[in-house]
């Protein structure tokens, strides 16, 4: 037996493991080298908060809903609708500000924005091109209905 049959011979029997164990490993290892590319490119940026569209839309939708209880009859009865759509508002228009970068103060779940504060913060998201109605009505300067 020369060493030329010596290497055929071993060739025959480490073939058939190497073809195994290549079918078996080559993927993971795919995997994983694409893994770590995968975590070493930074990560896409991620908008805050909903899309400026749906907050305009939401916004106008709530000063419209703040216009019709203002202007009704029973203002006495509707009081706690009126301050919870007013709060409504106030998130509403801080996440418009927030998106927009417009300055404002930052209304919190246990001091909601005063009617000051909205009205000039309504007219803020105006000036820098947010569409909203011509005439916001029904906000008073002494917190009163």
């Amino acid at each position: 037996m020369t060493l030329l049959d010596a290497s055929r011979l071993a060739l025959a029997v480490i073939a058939p493991g190497l073809v195994v164990a290549g079918v078996r490993y080559v993927p993971r290892w795919c995997s994983a080298v694409a893994e770590r590319r995968r975590r070493r490119q930074p990560p896409e940026p991620t908008p805050y908060g909903p899309p400026i569209e749906q907050l305009a839309a939401d916004l106008r939708r709530l000063l419209r809903l703040h216009g019709e209880m203002a202007a009704s009859a029973r203002n006495g009865h509707s009081a706690h609708r009126v301050w919870a759509v007013e709060a409504a508002i106030g998130m509403c228009a801080a996440e418009a500000a927030t998106a927009l970068e417009v300055p404002h103060p930052h209304p919190t779940r246990t001091t909601p924005l005063t009617r000051t504060e909205l009205s000039t913060l309504l007219n803020a998201l105006k000036a820098a091109g947010l569409v909203l109605p011509a005439k916001i009505t029904g906000f008073t300067i002494d917190d009163r209905i």
